[in-house]
């Protein structure tokens, strides 16, 4: 879900930092090409769900990001690619005019893959002529933005791709399939975390998105979080005790859900021969008992939790318990695109897998922050308007590139969403 807002820091205006900024632009924008080289025409114009895009919609849209936003209002002489993409590809940003229905993005069989290929080249070239000028401090904050936007459109592509190709009988692989080889249990403790008045949210310099701000005191009760992510082989021990069989486990929504939508497992599992199988970016593949459970709901996440004698931790607990972890993990980068299993154990307190990996679902609505106020003019449209009937995630996932999170970066779902590669840490009040 696409999320634009302002920054805390304006960008400065050096030439080495306008060289950084291009650099960035060009190295953000080749890895978006990157993640969608392998795929075919007929691969990337697929919708297979209303709550997913097609992959040629998202590399046109994050390239009418800065078509509208920059270019168009500071480029002098721009002309605009085709005037009918600034309503084909404008996604929830009522202040720019009117857009084409998210259902429908999969109807779009013109313009041509490769006409939005030419589209991104034309842009990346009026882009770069455009940083080489130098640009004000607020004009640069906002390239920041739509590199960051970006960003989360490359976890979006993986996502939004897994699932239309879960839907193929064939079961097609969106690369090669790796070797699962045996990794050695690790077993999870519980973590004890001080509390009291302690601060959350974006401090200090960098890039931040405005619902992250501002930083605001809490008042904690000392509790404890596990020090590993719940695994599929946790996850697997819920279900064979009847986890979705047991209406005294979950919330009111969650049972509905299960019954009215036929829920036994994670989304993407199914059982041949006996064992579990997960349909994966690489293919169908056992599943590992080892590695973080993921594509399961709040709603299941909760359900969980109750089954296991503990509870989901508040945003604010999981922000203060993971300054005690590296901010290190399996993102993007690493290729996998699938949640990996610890291969070294971690120190005594020290909290594992905190970032990368899964998202991690916390019990805390998605609401403003104290003080919260929202950016001036249509970038600062879909934080505020969104916090409403949505549950908090943290810590980015496998999908997520390592460069685009931080502690106090805030995602947020719907309580049935399963797409994502979203997982679940459990915490308790203190013993």
């Amino acid at each position: 879900m696409e999320r634009p807002s302002r920054t805390a820091q304006p960008a400065p205006r050096s030439p080495a930092a306008r060289t950084d900024l291009a650099a960035r632009f060009d190295a953000i924008r080749g890895t978006t090409r990157a993640l969608a080289a392998p795929l075919s025409a007929e691969d990337c114009a697929i919708q297979s769900m209303p709550d997913a895009s097609p992959t040629k919609w998202h590399l046109a849209h994050t390239t009418w990001f800065f078509e509208t936003f920059i270019l168009a209002p500071n480029a002098t002489g721009y002309r605009a690619f085709d005037p009918s993409f600034k309503v084909l590809f404008n996604s929830y940003y009522n202040g720019v005019g009117d857009k084409h229905p998210r259902p429908e993005r999969g109807l779009l069989s013109r313009p041509a893959l490769a006409e939005v290929l030419a589209y991104r080249e034309h842009v990346n070239h009026a882009m770069q002529d455009l940083l080489a000028t130098g640009l004000e401090a607020p004009l640069a904050a906002l390239v920041d933005l739509g590199l960051h936007h970006e960003q989360q459109h490359q976890e979006l592509i993986l996502t939004d791709l897994k699932h239309m190709l879960s839907r193929n009988p064939l079961r097609p692989a969106y690369q090669k399939q790796w070797p699962l080889t045996a990794v050695e249990p690790r077993k999870a403790s519980w973590i004890g975390v001080e509390g009291g008045v302690r601060e959350i949210g974006h401090a200090g310099d960098g890039f931040t998105f405005d619902n992250e701000t501002p930083r605001h005191r809490v008042f904690l009760e000392d509790f404890e979080i596990a020090s590993n992510p719940v695994t599929h082989g946790d996850f697997i021990a819920f279900i064979e005790d009847g986890g979705y069989r047991r209406p005294e486990l979950w919330l009111s929504m969650g049972w509905d859900a299960v019954n009215a939508r036929g829920w036994e497992a994670p989304m993407y599992w199914e059982k041949r021969d006996g064992q579990w199988h997960t349909f994966t970016l690489r293919g169908l593949a056992p599943v590992e008992p080892n590695t973080p459970v993921c594509h399961i709901s709040f709603l299941e996440a909760e359900a969980y939790a109750r089954w296991a004698g503990a509870r989901l931790p508040t945003e604010a607990e999981w922000e203060i318990a993971s300054a005690l972890a590296p901010m290190e993990g399996n993102f993007l980068e690493s290729g996998a695109y699938h949640p990996l299993a610890l291969r070294e154990a971690v120190a005594h307190g020290v909290p594992a897998q905190m970032f990368g990996d899964v998202w991690e679902w916390t019990r805390s609505d998605y609401g403003p922050y104290p003080g919260f106020q929202p950016a001036e003019g249509a970038v600062g449209e879909y934080n505020g308007k969104f916090m409403c009937g949505q549950y908090v995630l943290r810590g980015g996932s496998c999908a997520t590139p390592a460069s685009h999170i931080r502690a106090s970066y805030r995602n947020f779902f719907p309580p049935d969403a399963r797409w994502q590669f979203s997982g679940v840490r459990l915490a308790r009040d203190a013993r």
